[in-house]
């Protein structure tokens, strides 16, 4: 096991003095489980409940006071209650909507026991009306699989993840961050494949894993929807192959159904956390919106797992530039998949077009800084060829941008094909988790 980043917002809800109820959401598999197991290592006692087991799942639907409930825990595990000092761990929640209600009376009544919950399908429980949350009564924290310096942890390249933390970035760490971060985009950040991986260090061993990873995903289906499951697997089968992409719901995958079956899908499996639809914004300024009669782009849940499906992995080592394998995509997926994994509360991030007759422009990321909204490209070739990015900085308020891509840490100034001068923050890909804090630096040094 190794550590994950999670850790430390568990450390930060657990000192609260009005302390509420957390879940934990989250894909299948990304951890949560191990995530609590290690944390309840800070306490004198921890009770572990699955609720996928009918023994445990009983002990809520007696329709007891919550008093009684937890007296009923403790008496089944035979523990006494350490005051301050308890942990009580509820997973797969989702399979009981009588202990997602008590959570409410956790907080109320049994104020000084720490309560975390965690569940795969909350959101789809939520959205088929299965499930009410005690709102006001309860936090919420989401789990990603490992993020670039989460993987660097986790295979002991402890000095490589604290030279993420050096603004501005040391050169002298540039070739070898880039190795790691190309190896980390080959194998993603799925907590099995790493561990192994880190005890192996054999690549072609992996295949089972990911090969049970997106079986378990797949023998899922009917628990995501109510809906057809043939085409619920179908989605699932070919949402690797599309991811990175602009999509459309009518005959993806080149299938023959209809797009409000596909919406219908895709979308469960966006509340399973397995993809996102990112969609677009024409918004130039604060705060930006969601276009979404728009196509969207299709963001799956890890980039490994893309690899393995597409059967891209031995292709990798032929490429030094990750804009230069599969049409630039991987680059473009790993840093949505990288910024999605430094958010709290599960916030898609944006890209923005513009869509006329004759021409089209697109950014591959907008983020969202103070009172501006920062174009962040994607790309490898010299700044002048950024051109959706001119256009962009042509209409909007200020003067900054960001490019990622496999060159050196560099501020330069540029000029659009129009005249406007701005300021292009050049980084590497594998900084693109520490956006905000480079954008505080490019600030200070361009006031």
């Amino acid at each position: 096991m190794f550590k994950r980043k999670i850790i430390q917002s568990l450390q930060k809800w657990s000192s609260q003095p009005k302390r509420k109820p957390l879940i934990i959401r989250g894909a299948r598999q990304v951890g949560k489980t191990s995530v609590v197991s290690m944390f309840a290592d800070e306490f004198d006692q921890f009770i572990y409940l699955n609720l996928e087991k009918r023994e445990d799942k009983n002990l809520f639907e007696r329709g007891l006071p919550v008093n009684d409930i937890y007296q009923a825990v403790l008496l089944k595990a035979n523990k006494r209650h350490v005051q301050n000092k308890t942990l009580l761990f509820i997973d797969e929640i989702q399979n009981s909507p009588e202990a997602v209600a008590s959570l409410r009376y956790f907080y109320e009544d049994l104020s000084d026991l720490h309560v975390i919950a965690a569940g795969s399908l909350l959101e789809v429980r939520i959205s088929e009306k299965d499930i009410n949350f005690p709102v006001g009564r309860v936090e919420f924290l989401y789990m990603y699989p490992l993020s670039f310096q989460e993987y660097l942890t986790a295979i002991k390249e402890d000095q490589s993840a604290e030279l993420l933390h050096e603004i501005p970035f040391k050169e002298y760490a540039l070739e070898t961050l880039v190795h790691h971060f190309h190896k980390y985009v080959l194998l993603g950040g799925m907590p099995e494949v790493i561990e192994h991986y880190s005890l192996t260090k054999d690549i072609a061993s992996l295949g089972p894993i990911y090969h049970s990873l997106m079986t378990t995903y797949q023998e899922d289906a009917e628990k995501y929807t109510k809906g057809n499951k043939k085409i619920i697997r179908h989605c699932i089968e070919t949402a690797p192959l599309e991811a990175g992409s602009r999509i459309r719901f009518e005959g993806f995958g080149e299938s023959n159904y209809k797009s409000r079956d596909i919406s219908q899908s895709l979308r469960a499996l966006e509340q399973a956390m397995l993809l996102y639809l990112i969609y677009p914004t024409t918004s130039l300024e604060v705060p930006p919106r969601r276009d979404f009669k728009k196509s969207p782009r299709l963001q799956f849940l890890d980039t490994g797992l893309i690899n393995f499906t597409a059967r891209l992995q031995h292709n990798y080592y032929s490429f030094h530039d990750l804009h230069g394998f599969y049409r630039g995509i991987l680059a473009e997926h790993i840093v949505g998949q990288e910024l999605l994994a430094c958010s709290q509360y599960n916030e898609k991030p944006f890209f923005w077009v513009r869509e006329k007759k004759q021409s089209v422009a697109e950014v591959d990321y907008l983020v969202q800084y103070k009172r501006f909204l920062i174009p962040v490209e994607v790309k490898s070739g010299k700044a002048g060829r950024l051109r959706s990015l001119h256009q962009f900085i042509d209409r909007c308020s200020h003067a900054y941008a960001v490019r990622l891509y496999a060159g050196p840490f560099l501020l330069s100034k540029e000029t659009t094909l129009s005249g406007k001068s701005f300021f292009l923050l050049n980084l590497p890909y594998f900084l693109a988790s520490k956006l905000p804090d480079y954008l505080d630096w490019m600030m200070e040094k361009t006031a």
